[in-house]
């Protein structure tokens, strides 16, 4: 159970035969008690026929052998909290039921109020709560879990998962500041391996949280550091992600399609081929910018690129980022449309990129996407003269990622170019508050004013 992060991506394969190996040694010397065989048992389906089966089957099984075990010692909190895991796991992004996630959290919320300083109960509970739909109801791990282990990066950065789902946006940067100086004393101190991609997590996470209050400065400050590393202690997604997804936040959250258009990955010495996922967040935000600022022929190179991307994932069967590349496909190509004057067929490829991104859900690694479709659907209905059904648009995005700098000002503009002043005031107040510790006035703000201002 240790060979990998079981909610971020199913283990390598070099981590799947350790695994094995040690699987075969505990069913080899013997068991004390019926209890220690049912946790060999249960752990024993996952690694059944590791080499032929796919991830999911195999943790399914599992899945379904915990539920056992969990039955069988119903005062095993250990056994209950593990099965809670699992549950998570084994959750589809696409049931937005949450069937497995309200399972979980059915187990986890009588052990929280029991044990409310168990590390592996909040953990669990953020997790299991990390959904437009269901954060709200994590805010008390969220709170709690990084006092419980002040010292560890990954518990200082937990919160935040709750915190960006709900806009805590300087509650979200303050956990990740904190992650980031812990990760990097641990480097310094040369304890452990994680210290760099933890710093990168968290980076990514503040940088998020720093654009949405157009804190740019500060941000600028983190990518310029993120810049200058030309080489990570581990090689692994978070990182590629994080290298990847903070230059494309930038550009993309200040509605710099310029720079979008001109973003290049770093640093240039990883393993990018092993990452096709993390290279598409890249790819999709300089297509992005590239259709945006009316370069067709670079915006259709870097549709081809993430088309390669998608096949690459597919052998690797890494199926949901398969999905998520293909709505970055389909949203780059609705703004090629719309810079080549096919209004219908932009608005229509924008709709169905839409769709697809609400029928699936953010990676537990991502703080959120680095764009939301429907935020750009309003995007594309402004700049069609439709600001009615933008700012129908823009009111459904933030439901479901809340308090988004570009999606309150979205909302603002629409609101006022379609003649609703009550909402358009309310708002442009809302961007203002938002942006109260802000330390760049961008022309966004400076508009805000001038029409609060207005008799």
């Amino acid at each position: 159970m240790s060979m990998g992060n079981p909610l971020a991506w199913p283990p390598n394969p070099t981590a799947l035969k350790a695994g094995a190996a040690a699987m075969a040694d505990a069913q080899r010397v013997g068991v004390k008690s019926e209890r220690e065989r049912d946790y060999i048992n249960a752990l024993g389906a996952f690694f059944k026929d590791w080499e032929t089966t796919e991830h999911r089957p195999r943790a399914v099984a599992f899945e379904k052998a915990m539920e056992g075990v969990a039955a069988r010692y119903p005062e095993d909190i250990e056994a209950q909290i593990l099965y809670a895991l699992v549950l998570n796991v084994t959750a589809l992004p696409t049931d937005k039921t949450f069937a497995n996630q309200r399972k979980a959290a059915g187990i986890l919320e009588p052990l929280f109020n029991k044990y409310p300083n168990h590390p592996g109960v909040a953990h669990y509970l953020i997790h299991t709560y990390d959904y437009a739909e269901l954060a709200e109801k994590g805010l008390p791990a969220a709170h709690a879990f990084s006092g419980i282990a002040p010292s560890v990066p990954h518990a200082l950065h937990m919160p935040s998962h709750i915190y960006s789902r709900v806009g805590l946006w300087q509650e979200m940067v303050e956990v990740n500041r904190a992650s980031y100086l812990a990760a990097k004393s641990e480097l310094k101190e040369a304890t452990l391996d994680i210290g760099t991609y933890d710093a990168l997590h968290a980076m990514d996470y503040m940088v998020f949280g720093q654009l949405q209050q157009a804190q740019d400065k500060a941000a600028k400050q983190l990518l310029d550091e993120v810049a200058a590393i030309r080489k990570v202690n581990v090689e692994n997604f978070v990182a590629a992600y994080a290298f990847a997804a903070i230059p494309s936040r930038f550009a993309l959250e200040r509605g710099d399609w310029k720079q979008a258009a001109e973003l290049k990955l770093s640093p240039a010495g990883l393993s990018w081929d092993k990452f096709p996922q993390a290279e598409a967040i890249l790819v999709f935000a300089r297509g992005l910018g590239a259709a945006r600022v009316g370069d067709v022929a670079a915006a259709r190179k870097d549709v081809e690129r993430l088309q390669a991307l998608k096949q690459a994932m597919t052998e690797a069967k890494i199926g949901y980022w398969v999905g998520q590349t293909d709505f970055q496909i389909k949203t780059v190509n609705a703004w090629i449309a719309l810079a080549e004057k096919q209004n219908d067929n932009a608005v229509q490829l924008m709709r169905a990129a839409t769709e697809a991104e609400e029928a699936s859900d953010k990676h537990p690694v991502t703080p959120g996407n680095v764009v939301p479709c429907r935020e750009l659907l309003g995007e594309m209905l402004m700049a069609l003269n439709q600001p009615a059904q933008a700012f129908a648009e823009y009111e459904r995005s933030l439901k479901r990622d809340p308090n988004r700098f570009r999606g309150v000002y979205g909302a603002a503009r629409a609101a006022e170019a379609s003649g609703n002043l009550k909402a358009a005031k309310d708002y442009y107040s809302k961007l203002q508050t938002l942006t109260a510790n802000r330390d760049t006035e961008r022309p966004e703000l400076v508009h805000a004013k001038e029409f609060l201002m207005m008799p």
